[in-house]
Protein backbone atom coordinates (compact mmCIF):
# COMPACT_ATOMS: atom_id res chain seq x y z
CA UNK A 1 0.00 0.00 0.00
CA UNK A 2 0.96 3.55 -0.55
CA UNK A 3 1.68 5.19 2.79
CA UNK A 4 2.56 8.57 1.36
CA UNK A 5 0.30 11.28 2.70
CA UNK A 6 0.06 14.49 0.75
CA UNK A 7 -1.32 17.60 2.27
CA UNK A 8 -3.64 19.45 -0.10
CA UNK A 9 -4.16 23.12 0.46
CA UNK A 10 -7.83 24.02 0.24
CA UNK A 11 -8.97 27.20 -1.39
CA UNK A 12 -12.47 28.57 -1.20
CA UNK A 13 -13.98 31.13 -3.51
CA UNK A 14 -15.14 34.31 -1.92
CA UNK A 15 -18.76 34.55 -0.85
CA UNK A 16 -21.18 35.58 -3.54
CA UNK A 17 -24.31 37.49 -2.63
CA UNK A 18 -27.35 37.96 -4.81
CA UNK A 19 -29.99 40.63 -4.58
CA UNK A 20 -33.34 38.91 -4.72
CA UNK A 21 -36.48 40.89 -5.31
CA UNK A 22 -39.31 39.99 -3.03
CA UNK A 23 -42.59 38.96 -4.56
CA UNK A 24 -45.81 40.61 -3.48
CA UNK A 25 -47.92 38.75 -0.97
CA UNK A 26 -50.71 37.05 -2.92
CA UNK A 27 -52.75 35.44 -0.15
CA UNK A 28 -55.59 37.90 -0.68
CA UNK A 29 -55.65 37.07 -4.39
CA UNK A 30 -55.68 33.37 -3.52
CA UNK A 31 -58.81 33.70 -1.48
CA UNK A 32 -60.43 35.89 -4.12
CA UNK A 33 -59.53 33.37 -6.83
CA UNK A 34 -60.95 30.53 -4.72
CA UNK A 35 -64.15 32.49 -4.14
CA UNK A 36 -64.49 33.20 -7.86
CA UNK A 37 -63.74 29.57 -8.74
CA UNK A 38 -66.31 28.28 -6.26
CA UNK A 39 -68.98 30.72 -7.44
CA UNK A 40 -68.50 29.92 -11.13
CA UNK A 41 -68.21 26.19 -10.43
CA UNK A 42 -71.47 26.24 -8.48
CA UNK A 43 -73.21 27.87 -11.45
CA UNK A 44 -71.80 25.22 -13.78
CA UNK A 45 -72.79 22.37 -11.48
CA UNK A 46 -76.32 23.77 -11.15
CA UNK A 47 -76.62 23.80 -14.96
CA UNK A 48 -75.08 20.34 -15.42
CA UNK A 49 -77.40 17.85 -17.10
CA UNK A 50 -76.08 14.71 -15.45
CA UNK A 51 -73.97 13.70 -12.49
CA UNK A 52 -71.11 12.44 -14.68
CA UNK A 53 -70.26 16.02 -15.57
CA UNK A 54 -69.51 16.83 -11.93
CA UNK A 55 -65.98 15.41 -12.02
CA UNK A 56 -65.25 16.98 -15.41
CA UNK A 57 -66.36 20.42 -14.29
CA UNK A 58 -64.41 20.28 -11.04
CA UNK A 59 -61.27 19.17 -12.86
CA UNK A 60 -61.68 21.94 -15.43
CA UNK A 61 -62.06 24.52 -12.64
CA UNK A 62 -58.97 23.27 -10.82
CA UNK A 63 -56.90 23.19 -14.03
CA UNK A 64 -57.97 26.71 -14.97
CA UNK A 65 -57.20 28.02 -11.48
CA UNK A 66 -53.74 26.44 -11.52
CA UNK A 67 -52.95 27.90 -14.92
CA UNK A 68 -54.11 31.44 -14.24
CA UNK A 69 -52.40 31.57 -10.85
CA UNK A 70 -49.00 32.07 -12.51
CA UNK A 71 -50.22 35.00 -14.61
CA UNK A 72 -50.16 38.66 -13.69
CA UNK A 73 -53.95 38.98 -13.42
CA UNK A 74 -55.52 35.63 -12.48
CA UNK A 75 -58.92 37.05 -11.51
CA UNK A 76 -59.34 38.61 -14.93
CA UNK A 77 -58.30 35.54 -16.93
CA UNK A 78 -59.97 32.81 -14.90
CA UNK A 79 -63.58 33.05 -16.18
CA UNK A 80 -62.62 32.77 -19.84
CA UNK A 81 -60.08 30.01 -19.29
CA UNK A 82 -62.64 28.12 -17.21
CA UNK A 83 -65.18 28.39 -20.03
CA UNK A 84 -62.60 27.11 -22.50
CA UNK A 85 -61.62 24.19 -20.25
CA UNK A 86 -65.28 23.27 -19.70
CA UNK A 87 -66.00 23.31 -23.46
CA UNK A 88 -62.98 21.08 -24.10
CA UNK A 89 -63.93 18.65 -21.31
CA UNK A 90 -67.53 18.32 -22.48
CA UNK A 91 -66.45 17.87 -26.10
CA UNK A 92 -64.02 15.14 -25.05
CA UNK A 93 -66.76 13.46 -23.02
CA UNK A 94 -69.11 13.52 -26.02
CA UNK A 95 -66.41 11.93 -28.19
CA UNK A 96 -65.94 9.19 -25.62
CA UNK A 97 -69.70 8.51 -25.57
CA UNK A 98 -69.72 8.22 -29.38
CA UNK A 99 -66.76 5.83 -29.35
CA UNK A 100 -68.49 3.65 -26.74
CA UNK A 101 -71.69 3.55 -28.82
CA UNK A 102 -69.80 2.56 -31.97
CA UNK A 103 -67.80 -0.05 -30.05
CA UNK A 104 -70.94 -1.60 -28.57
CA UNK A 105 -72.57 -1.62 -32.01
CA UNK A 106 -69.54 -3.37 -33.50
CA UNK A 107 -69.51 -5.92 -30.67
CA UNK A 108 -73.19 -6.69 -31.17
CA UNK A 109 -72.72 -7.10 -34.92
CA UNK A 110 -69.73 -9.41 -34.39
CA UNK A 111 -71.64 -11.64 -31.97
Amino acid sequence: MNDIVKSVRTRFARDVRFDVKTTPFRAEQTTELEKLKNRLLKQLLDEARDADQNVLLRRAANDAAALVWVTCCPLLLFPELLAEKVRAALLQRERQVQVRRRSQKLLLEAA
